[in-house]
């Protein structure tokens, strides 16, 4: 049966999912990149970006879960880029260029209609109108029997939580303190929604906490 996770979904101490003065320049934020720091020495990273090398073990283990089994993607438009308001043109194709990481059907959150994209790879992006709910039921046809990942940002995944859409989460807890930027808990009360720990363990670089119901 198909699930619908977060998983890799880096945060700091202080619980931010991304820095503040998102930008061109700095897509997560001031210092963001500092909450990924676990998951840049791996062997899975090192290999999607077309690098040898690289760490095994339990960060190693977690990022690969964080891309593997997936049938479709959802991102918030953040997460897709930094244009905002109605698509000035057809040229911003997100910010990985020519070939994804996804490699599969990716359905991106907008008010503003666009035709889908076709990337290397296998990725296409399909943009949604309809709210959460309409993208996740495009997800779910799409994916077929494989899970849907909620890639993010912040914002995304907190609308998915409040609508109770998620059955598990996965946390890279990074230790860094941001002070401010995208706050994954705002607003919400995981026990009430009926999330628990069923999974955590801690390396050099992350604590990794995996949450159900």
């Amino acid at each position: 049966m198909t699930k619908v996770r977060v998983a890799g979904f880096s945060i700091s101490l202080d619980g931010f999912g991304a820095g503040p003065e998102q930008s061109l320049e700095n897509p997560l934020g001031m210092r963001g990149l500092e909450l990924h720091e676990w998951m840049f020495g791996t062997r899975m990273f090192r290999a999607m970006i077309g690098k040898d090398g690289g760490s095994d073990g339990v960060d190693n283990a977690y990022a690969n879960r964080s891309m593997q089994g997936f049938g479709a993607f959802i991102l918030g438009r953040n997460m897709f880029g930094p244009i905002r308001g109605p698509w000035p043109d057809e040229s911003w194709k997100g910010w990985w260029g020519n070939n994804p990481p996804y490699h599969a059907p990716t359905f991106v959150l907008t008010h503003h209609p666009r035709d889908p994209i076709e990337m290397d790879g296998g990725t296409t992006f399909i943009f949604v109108t309809g709210g959460i709910e309409a993208a996740l039921e495009q997800a779910r046809l799409a994916a077929k029997d494989r899970d849907v990942k909620i890639g993010g940002g912040a914002s995304t995944v907190r609308q998915f939580l409040r609508a109770g859409l998620i059955d598990e989460l996965h946390f890279a807890l990074s230790p860094v303190v941001l002070g401010q930027g995208e706050a994954i808990f705002a607003g919400i009360d995981l026990p009430a929604l009926g999330y628990r720990v069923t999974e955590h363990r801690a390396t050099d670089h992350a604590t990794h906490i995996v949450l159900g119901r």
